[in-house]
């Protein structure tokens, strides 16, 4: 039986969309001076640009469901549909890989009980409203955006590493490579010895405040890091040529957007929650600020990499397009 895969891409961000609405329901209500959800409505107050934050960037996605379906999404410039598309993977991805590993830790070691966690107020059902949402819509836009690459970047699907351009611009995306690889590599060795239990260069409340799920969050990130550099390696220096282009660009894609939005995420985040401490010592941030603008600045490089080089594929494939149709 043939699938029909508009009818599949539609409901999928269409599915997308119904899932965004909890959540933006929920923010919409905070940001008007409603705490649903929360037994302490001071801490809403404090986390207005947060909030709003969080509710642009669900507005983003809502909008982005809408461009896999409709006429002009396919008109829409790339950039402006892939650049938004590969932080929302990198953020959702990693929702979806992180959220089953603390599910299945639960299960095996039991329940964590944490005192600081519970003076945060929020009702348990807020975590499963906003995770639910998240994984349904994580799981619907990425479906619809692979069937919307399929349509509009099908070359990417039968290309072969080997068939990436030898340009002049190939000994400087192997240097940014390189560059990507060792910041990586740097986060990875932090939030490995971190997801451990280690708690040097960590700000004082987030060490006292440690618990399983930031620990699970470290080690996927770990995990991102030394998946992008290594995916990024693979393609710039064309290891292994004849196999499929499509496999190491995922990875890549994925992994960088991972890197680049949760630690660009955390960065706001730390800076909007520090401001406010009352206990000076709370507000030194240790070296964990520089681990995450260590993972923006890989993210970065990763797609810059891949800029060019994607950028430079398609211009020759319009070059032997333009040569084999014109008359000789």
């Amino acid at each position: 039986m043939r699938i029909n895969e508009g009818a599949v891409r539609a409901g999928a961000a269409w599915t997308a969309v119904a899932a965004t609405g909890p959540y933006l329901t929920l923010k919409l209500l905070w940001l008007t001076g409603h705490p649903v959800g929360s037994d302490n409505p001071g801490a809403m107050d404090e986390l207005w640009l947060l909030n709003l934050l969080t509710f642009g960037m669900d507005a983003i996605a809502v909008a982005l469901a809408l461009a896999f379906v409709r006429p002009w999404g396919r008109r829409a410039p790339a950039g402006l549909v892939a650049f938004p598309m590969w932080v929302a993977t990198g953020l959702l991805g990693t929702i979806l890989v992180a959220l089953p590993l603390f599910l299945l830790s639960s299960l095996l070691l039991g329940p964590e009980h944490n005192a600081a966690q519970d003076d945060k107020g929020l009702g348990g059902w807020v975590f499963l409203v906003v995770y639910g949402g998240f994984t349904v819509q994580g799981l619907a836009l990425i479906t619809a955006f692979v069937l919307y690459a399929r349509r509009r970047w099908a070359g990417l699907l039968t290309d072969r590493i080997g068939d990436l351009p030898r340009s002049a611009t190939l000994t400087v995306q192997r240097s940014l490579a390189c560059v990507a690889a060792l910041l990586a590599a740097g986060v990875a060795v932090a939030r490995v010895y971190w997801a451990a239990g280690g708690t040097a260069g960590l700000p004082v409340a987030m060490a006292e405040e440690r618990n399983r799920g930031v620990a699970v969050m470290d080690g996927v990130t770990a995990v991102m890091a030394v998946a992008a550099a290594a995916a990024l390696l693979v393609l710039v220096f064309r290891i292994r040529p004849r196999r499929r282009l499509l496999g190491p660009l995922l990875v890549a894609w994925t992994a960088a957007g991972s890197l680049f939005g949760w630690g660009s995420w955390q960065l706001v985040a730390l800076g909007a929650t520090t401001t406010r401490v009352a206990d000076l010592r709370k507000a030194v941030p240790g070296l964990m600020p520089l681990v995450e603008t260590a993972q923006v600045v890989t993210g970065v490089l990763v797609l810059a990499v891949g800029a060019i080089a994607l950028t430079e594929r398609a211009a020759r494939a319009r070059n032997g397009a333009a040569d084999v149709e014109s008359p000789r």
